[in-house]
């Protein structure tokens, strides 16, 4: 369960939605539980946490949250020159907290990013920790900056201290493309990582460092597999891709993929969830919803038989890679 929409991901959604949309997860059965700071600028830690703290069960939730931005107010004396830093994938918050978005991937701000993620969510324990949007996609000519903190600055320490220490379990990264974690791979032993929109139904452009993965055992945890929307949001719904709205020629891809799912009774939705899995590396999806039938939606497409013919015929048609697709 990905928890970027109890953050108002797109639109505001009241406390209740969002309790009922957790509780229908949990009631499915799903026990790990993805959060970050950045979700509502704090928003979605406080509802997550505030839903946990009050279930009690033998099968303990996994959780993991990330690191590497701060959340502060401005206030007399005190300038905040990133916080004007957006991230161009950020679609905006539409009921978040009052808090302005500081990058820091520094050995102190890892760690005051976890006691802070901690003491939104209630929680003494968070299974993993993902460095989050570090590389040039979000930062642009900032991105030195920031890896050089994350680097020499400590900020892979600060983790391998949590890990070594048992505090957390494991940590990786959290980001939207794969060139960095190849990267970050040379720098520190990852346990897993959250590839988010690259190795989808609509895109593949991470074989290699699937591939790496598996060789290395990293897990590779896949989210925005329906591309921020547009691969379950049907040809007259909000056609969203990359967070923001999809260009023509993702449209007309999608509408090509969906086609071909169609032919074998197939929901396009049911074949982008369950398409990541289709390599080794890949031991869980994310799938975000802000309304409980969205949950229960999509566990059912999850749950869909789907037939092997499919993908050997959206391998034949070109429509995905064949690296990325095999079994």
């Amino acid at each position: 369960m990905g928890c970027a929409s109890l953050g108002g991901l797109y639109a505001p959604v009241d406390d209740r939605t969002c309790l009922a949309t957790l509780q229908a997860a949990w009631d499915c059965g799903l026990r790990y539980f993805d959060a970050a700071p950045m979700y509502g600028l704090g928003r979605a830690e406080h509802m997550l946490g505030h839903f946990l703290r009050e279930r009690v069960s033998v099968s303990q939730p996994v959780v993991s949250t990330k690191v590497g931005r701060l959340m502060a107010r401005e206030r007399p004396g005190r300038n905040l020159p990133q916080a004007a830093e957006k991230n161009p994938l950020d679609a905006g918050w539409r009921n978040g907290l009052p808090f302005h978005e500081v990058f820091d991937y520094s050995y102190d701000a890892i760690m005051r990013s976890f006691d802070d993620s901690q003491q939104r969510m209630g929680r003494e324990r968070i299974d993993i920790l993902f460095v989050h949007d570090i590389g040039r996609l979000t930062h642009a000519e900032r991105a030195d900056t920031h890896w050089t903190a994350l680097t020499r600055g400590g900020g892979f320490r600060a983790l391998t201290d949590l890990r070594d220490a048992g505090i957390i379990k494991g940590f990786g990264l959290g980001v939207n493309e794969a060139d960095v974690v190849l990267d970050a791979m040379n720098e520190a032993r990852l346990d897993c990582t959250l590839l988010a929109g690259r190795h989808t139904l609509l895109e593949q452009n991470a074989n290699s460092l699937l591939d790496k993965a598996l060789a290395d055992g990293m897990s590779i945890v896949v989210g925005g597999v329906f591309n921020s929307g547009i691969l379950a949001a049907g040809r007259s719904g909000n056609r969203k891709f990359n967070y923001q709205d999809a260009p023509e020629e993702i449209a007309r891809k999608a509408d090509r993929l969906a086609a071909a799912c169609e032919a074998f009774g197939v929901p396009l939705a049911a074949a982008a969830i369950q398409f990541p899995f289709r390599h080794k590396a890949v031991t869980s999806v994310l799938i975000g919803a802000k309304h409980p039938d969205h949950v229960l939606q999509n566990v059912e497409w999850f749950e869909m038989s789907l037939p092997d013919a499919l993908w050997d015929a959206l391998r034949s048609d070109g429509l995905i890679d064949e690296g990325a697709a095999r079994a």
